[in-house]
């Protein structure tokens, strides 16, 4: 079930939302949804999903967030799952993690959980059962947290699963692998 209710905050994301004539949280999720996939011009202004008309997993989750917030809305969390990134649960990364000899690389994927499920509208293809499987830790956040405090977690991870698994390539390789495999998804 994916929750719903009226867009009747007078705050700022919730009054621009309403210059579009979306008034109910349902009608906004699949607006979002239908948004592409792109990183915005500022990580820390939620308002650009909706004013460049784009965003990541990252963005529109926290920007969808901070919609919830300001109308006052409990029971729904914005949530970082890591999780083992595949060709298999996310197309359209291409085949980068391959050419290195890895079979997955710990991707920070953002979503939001009501009651016991997780809503993901990334994109259009979003699909939160592909990754279900795949999750390796999950933490519950802020939607301000998606800038510095997602980054830190998601690169001391990569740097932890780098040594556990005496993986023979540098952080700085594997971000750079894991930066290509977003890149590929901005084009889609």
């Amino acid at each position: 079930m994916t929750p719903d209710f009226q867009l009747s905050a007078n705050l700022e994301l919730s009054s621009l939302i309403r210059t579009e004539g979306i008034n109910h949280f349902r009608v906004l999720l699949d607006h979002i949804q239908s948004l592409p996939y792109g990183r915005n011009a500022n990580r820390s202004d939620l308002s650009l999903v909706f004013k460049e008309k784009k965003g990541t997993c990252s963005s529109k989750h926290a920007f969808l967030k901070k919609v919830i917030e300001e109308n006052e809305i409990v029971g729904i969390e914005l949530l970082i799952g890591i999780y083992k990134m595949t060709i298999q649960n996310t197309p359209g990364i291409g085949s980068y993690m391959e050419e290195a000899g890895l079979s997955y690389l710990p991707e920070a994927h953002c979503y939001l959980k009501y009651l016991d499920k997780r809503i993901d509208i990334t994109n259009s293809m979003s699909d939160f059962d592909r990754i279900s499987d795949a999750i390796l830790k999950e933490v519950s956040i802020q939607a301000e947290q998606v800038t510095t405090f997602k980054v830190n977690l998601h690169k001391n991870y990569i740097k932890d699963w780098i040594d556990a698994e005496n993986i023979q390539l540098s952080f700085e390789e594997v971000w750079s692998i894991r930066e290509k495999c977003i890149a590929n998804l901005s084009f889609k």
